[in-house]
Formats: structure tokens, sequence, C-alpha cells
């Protein structure tokens, strides 16, 4: 069956479909992972987005259920150049075709994705639409304004609903659900870390009833200027209890701190950022999943203490006074494949510090 790709501007893509048919609408951006399709396709920070891969082949190792960052795919649609119709891995469980159809992803294939790679850097992610039901071109404008005019909520509908356990016997952590990945909570629980995990709208006071040894500010899909409340939220907690924010979680941590955030031309999507640590010199190659970046003059007791080598973008920092560190990149992705993960562990010393203050 055919389907049509359609951004905002106009711009036009014929191509086939696989998955699920039908019309969906979202952000169109575009991922330079070469693997971890399954993992990009569960974070739930992509919710409310069209992902193009632009690795030409995807789907060769097949899907399985350990790769998943959460319970199901959130992103809104698909595009590949080609999808692998008959991969070869022994952890296999399902095939890509009806991986797509079990969860009603929309997909488009056989798309020029270079071009459309290159067409969203020179004029920045937008609005578009993926359809196999109508292939006039005005029409779906039309409807891709509409849609683009709608204001939802995205970490909302991502965040746990209510606080959940998972059990270990060391350090107690408040974990701020604005749409976690499984693999955050899986390093912290090897660390042997009680984690209690909270909806996103929980209030200050909530998480400092359990009394905990630190919190956790996470990953997370949208504009973190929409998150008011949280931020809120989260200037209650600053001095209170040892703080590390990732991604979303980072940039809501400096709009608590007086900062403001930015939209990025097309974001950092991908497993190949080059980031700087400027307290050891190293670079690390990180992954990224984000469409906005803090102000560099965000606070004036921050240290800056990471930056993107690509564009000097800010990836981390810590407080000069208060027990608080953050990330933008993803520590707990495994592109290095484990280069990054040593956060955690500097949020674990911090904890210690902070305890025997």
């Amino acid at each position: 069956m055919k389907a049509k790709l359609v951004l905002e501007d106009g711009t036009t893509f014929w191509g086939n479909s696989f998955g699920a048919t039908g019309e969906v609408f979202g952000e169109v951006v575009f991922n330079t992972c070469m693997t971890g399709y399954e993992e990009i396709l569960t974070d739930p920070s992509y919710k409310g987005q069209i992902v193009t891969m632009t690795y030409p082949l995807v789907g060769n190792y097949g899907f399985n259920e350990i790769d998943r960052e959460s319970h199901k795919p959130h992103v809104n649609g698909f595009i590949v150049k080609e999808i692998c119709d008959a991969p070869s891995n022994w952890r296999c469980k399902i095939l890509p075709e009806d991986y797509f159809k079990k969860h009603n992803i929309v997909g488009i294939k056989d798309i020029d994705t270079r071009r459309l790679t290159k067409h969203i850097r020179r004029y920045g992610s937008m609005y578009g639409v993926i359809s196999t039901e109508c292939y006039d071109t005005e029409a779906l404008l039309s409807r891709i304004k509409e849609k683009a005019s709608i204001k939802t909520n995205l970490v909302e509908e991502v965040s746990t609903p209510e606080m959940y356990h998972l059990q270990g016997k060391g350090k107690k952590i408040a974990v701020m659900d604005f749409g976690i990945k499984r693999n955050i909570l899986r390093i912290l629980h090897q660390l042997d870390c009680n984690l209690y995990v909270y909806p996103y709208i929980a209030s200050a006071e909530e998480l400092l009833k359990i009394n905990p040894d630190g919190i956790l500010l996470s990953n997370g899909p949208g504009d973190p200027e929409d998150l008011q409340e949280s931020v809120e939220n989260i200037k209650k907690l600053l001095g209170k209890k040892p703080i590390m924010g990732i991604c979303l979680g980072h940039q809501l941590l400096g709009l608590a701190l007086g900062g403001k955030t930015y939209k990025l031309k097309f974001g950092h999507h991908g497993g190949n950022h080059p980031v700087k640590d400027f307290t050891t010199g190293r670079v690390y190659i990180t992954s990224q999943n984000h469409n906005y970046a803090l102000q560099h003059d965000f606070c004036k007791d921050a240290v800056i203490t990471h930056v993107n080598v690509n564009d000097n973008t800010v990836e981390g920092f810590r407080h000069k006074f208060l027990p608080v560190i953050s990330v933008q990149y993803h520590p707990e992705a495994a592109p290095g494949p484990q280069d990054s993960s040593y956060i955690f562990n500097d949020f674990m010393k911090m904890i210690e510090v902070n305890s025997n203050a």
C-alpha cells in the first residue's frame, strides 16, 4: 500500500506503508543511531514525534521483550529507508512487520531518508503527517495546521499514574517520573537503591515524606517550560536533598534555579554526540534525545561541567553550594558502551557526602 509523508512546509515524500494503516501526526525528527531501534521506539521521550532513522536498514535483528525502555512504544510514527523482512538473531521474538501492526504504529518505507534528514537539518524539525488514507497534499496540510495548534501535556501521557516501589537495600531514592526509561531504574537498582517512583505531579511534600537520601528527576518528552507546576515543586526540594537531573529533568532543574531554555533547530537525537567533561578533560560519546537546551548563563551559582562538542550546548552542571548535579545526555544508554554511566556513581558519592555532613 502507498503511503505519503507531508511536512508542514509542503514538502512531500511518497513511499510504501508498513505496520498499521491510517494517519498519524507529529513533529518529524531524525535519529542517527545505527542500532537500538527498539529502545528508540519505546523511549517515552519520543511521545508526540514521528521518528526518521538515518541508518538505511532497520529491523535486521527483529524485536524482543528485553530491549524495551518502557511497557510499550511511544512514537507517533516511524520512517525508514528499508525495513528488514527476515531478521536473523537468536533473541528475536517477533518480526518487524508484526511488531508494528501489534502496536498500531504507522510506518512509511522506501523513501529517501537522506533527503529528508538534510531537509530537517536545513529548515529545522517540523510538524508532519504520514497517511495511507488521504493523498491530497492541501487537505493534509490543513490537518497538520489543525493538529499542530492543539496543545497537549505529553508528560502526563507517559508518567506513572501512581507511585510504585522497587525494593532495594541501599540508598532510598525518590524518582520523579517525567517519562523515565527502564534502564535508569535498572542501573539504580543494580546499585542496590531503594526506589520510590512518583508521578510527575507529585508534590515536594509527598517526596520528602519518605525522607529519601536523594531525588532523581527523569527524562521525558516535550517543552520543559510547559511544566511550571513541576518547576515549583523542584524549587521546594533544592537544598533539602541531593538531586540529580537527566535530560528533561536536567532542563527542569535549570529552570528551578532561575534559568531559561530554548528550542534547538533540529534537536539532538542519536547515539554519537560528543560531550566534553570539563572536570576530567575527557570527551564521551553519548546518547541524546531532546529538542530543548538550557541557556549558558542560567544560574550564577551553577558551574557548567559538560558541553556538546558539536554546538557548545550545555550538557551538564553542578551547583557551587547545593548538592545538585545534572546531565542533558542519557548516561544510562550505552553507545560507549558504558563510558558515561559514571554519573550515577557521582550521584551516590554526593548522597554519601551529604549524609555525613
